[in-house]
């Protein structure tokens, strides 16, 4: 009798591993949808705080309004400055990205008070309090009255931001909190689907997003852009680069099979931001030489930018330090992370894959 084994892509790509109602991502048209909206429209119509209220609201059927959660946000905010003491410890002698883990792990649960809150509110505290410390400064307080984006750029910056930063990085939240079943949001699903608190989920996911395959590509691409330096030596670079079968950072994705919807969101808020300063024509002319090269270097299946192209173009000229890209794409991806959680823990099941053997069998 022959028994036929259907073998699984490797990597799980195309396997479904959940239902999910928060966001859909089409490869194929370069289409992002979050909770029923397209990016492109939420960047442009929502604040970080109603869009993560259209994935609460999403995942476990609330209510909350952008008000609501802005104000959950505020004192969440309050709260976990209020607990630095307890939390900050703990990171010493390490680096922003792993002291940020080393936070994010020791976040717990506060009596009465939504997990949710707790974890997107603690994240831009931690992040700016440790981007404050490896400067010699002390943590700033946070500011419950003012948006998210607002009061995260105050505490990483130590200054009160102008209109058009917080615009700027209001859009930069916008556009990444949520991006389908992408590897963070996979263990953290992974965790909830065990029923683990949202707090061990969260710190997975974080985990995951800290790897270069995912979150940490955006510093590598103002390396890049560094090395090549000048406009005269755009050409030559990239044409060096690719003879030596090099990467090119911020160029090509595991899913959109043309250009990345977020980059030309992102891209838009950059434009919007240089009216003073940051240096979008020599990006631009980087950008466009890059995919031109590569264009020619495969004409049937050309990489395109993606995300972090223009995320480290963005960030970068807000002023943040690059240590801290990994530890603010989670600020705001922790409104999708506690949203799939939510929703694991509310609709799913453990999720436990099978795997293809394919060591020495028993002689005997």
């Amino acid at each position: 009798m022959n028994i036929q084994v259907t073998k699984s892509p490797i990597g799980l790509d195309g396997i479904p591993a959940a239902e999910t109602v928060l966001s859909h991502v089409d490869g194929e048209r370069g289409e992002l949808i979050v909770a029923g909206e397209h990016v492109r429209v939420l960047a442009s119509t929502s604040s970080f705080e109603g869009v993560t209220a259209r994935l609460w609201n999403a995942a476990t059927g609330s209510s909350l309004s952008e008000a609501n959660v802005r104000a959950k946000l505020g004192a969440a905010r309050e709260r976990a400055f209020a607990r630095l003491p307890e939390l900050l410890p703990a990171t010493r002698g390490m680096s922003i990205v792993d002291g940020f883990r080393a936070a994010v792990a020791g976040l717990r649960a506060e009596n009465g008070l939504e997990h949710e809150a707790t974890i997107v509110g603690a994240f831009p505290v931690i992040a700016g309090a440790l981007v404050q410390w490896a400067k010699g400064h002390d943590p700033l307080a946070p500011d419950p009255n003012v948006s998210h984006a607002a009061d995260t750029l105050t505490m990483l910056l130590n200054r009160k931001p102008e209109p058009r930063e917080v615009a700027a990085l209001d859009a930069y939240l916008v556009t990444v909190c949520d991006h389908g079943m992408n590897a963070s949001t996979f263990a953290t699903r992974v965790v909830a689907s065990t029923q683990a608190d949202l707090f061990a989920a969260v710190t997975a996911g974080y985990c995951a997003l800290t790897g270069p395959l995912h979150g940490g590509a955006p510093e590598p691409v103002l390396e890049m852009l560094d090395a090549i330096g000048t406009r005269e030596r755009i050409r030559p670079w990239v044409d060096a680069a690719l003879a030596r079968g090099e990467r090119l950072m911020g160029f090509g994705h595991r899913v959109y099979r043309v250009r990345d919807p977020r980059a030309d969101v992102l891209k838009d808020a950059i434009e919007r931001l240089a009216a003073e300063g940051a240096d979008l024509p020599f990006a631009g002319e980087v950008e466009a030489y890059i995919r031109e090269a590569l264009r020619r270097k495969n004409p049937t299946r050309p990489l395109e930018t993606n995300v972090e192209f223009f995320t480290a173009i963005l960030l970068d000229a807000l002023s943040i330090p690059r240590q801290a890209f990994t530890p603010i794409f989670a600020v705001a991806r922790s409104a999708g992370w506690t949203a799939h959680a939510r929703e694991q823990q509310r609709t799913g099941r453990l999720i436990r894959p099978s795997s293809s053997y394919v060591g020495p069998m028993p002689k005997v």
